[in-house]
């Protein structure tokens, strides 16, 4: 079972870069977008856990996002952000499916534990899980470790994001545009074809730790793929 994936979905490019930084040194996978449309296209690529919503988004209303997800994603954990400190925004925010609501400034120990409590309800036991585990392939999250076959593969960090932003997804393809985000811990600037590249390097090193093994498809016209095949 892989460890919970959370999505933080804010206009404030530092503040995001702050809220991954803060989320990543609890062991949780995150990754941040800056607009509601790129948190649409990351919800249905990246099926997250939680997500930190902002309600003041450049292209939408996050209450509206609010309630939309919550009849979409009834799993989802949603936890609002925001400036506005009216106790009224927080009964509505509340009423129309969010499960935790905090106003900016927050203090970053407060979220750690409001986000870790929502992760407990959600599937409790599910945040020790440590590795992500496939027929000859073993992703030590903890060690920051990939086992292919008996062998120790050598990677990258970007490498090492790669294998586990699509690892976390099995069969579900995932685009550049993603995987450049999920690289660069909030993806304020595509990678465009390096992504490609990184992704052949990856492939090389995985073949030659368990030749004979492919656990990466190329989608045409669309990105990338994790098919665990075994080895």
């Amino acid at each position: 079972m892989s460890k919970p994936l959370v999505l933080v979905v804010d206009d404030d490019a530092e503040l995001s870069a702050m809220l991954v930084e803060l989320l990543e040194r609890e062991g949780w996978a995150v990754f941040a977008v800056l607009t509601a449309g790129d948190a649409d296209r990351a919800l249905t690529q990246w099926q997250p856990d939680a997500v930190l919503l902002d309600v003041m988004l450049p292209d939408a209303n996050g209450f509206d996002v609010c309630r939309r997800w919550r009849a979409s994603y009834p799993g989802l954990g949603i936890v609002m952000l925001t400036a506005r400190g009216d106790p009224m925004d927080r009964v509505l925010g509340l009423e129309i499916g969010a499960d935790d609501y905090l106003p900016k400034p927050f203090e970053p120990r407060e979220l750690v534990a409001r986000v870790r409590a929502l992760l407990r309800r959600q599937a409790p036991g599910r945040a020790d899980s440590s590795q992500l585990r496939f027929d000859g392939l073993v992703i030590d999250l903890l060690k920051r470790e990939v086992l292919a076959g008996t062998n120790v593969v050598s990677l990258t960090s970007v490498e090492y994001k790669l294998l586990v932003t699509m690892a976390r997804r099995p069969g579900k393809a995932q685009s550049r545009e993603m995987l450049s985000q999920a690289v660069q811990s909030g993806g304020y600037k595509p990678l465009d074809r390096t992504v490609d590249v990184q992704v052949a390097r990856l492939r090389r090193k995985l073949a030659e730790a368990a030749p004979g093994a492919e656990w990466i498809d190329t989608v045409r016209g669309e990105g990338y793929v994790f098919v665990p095949r075994g080895a």
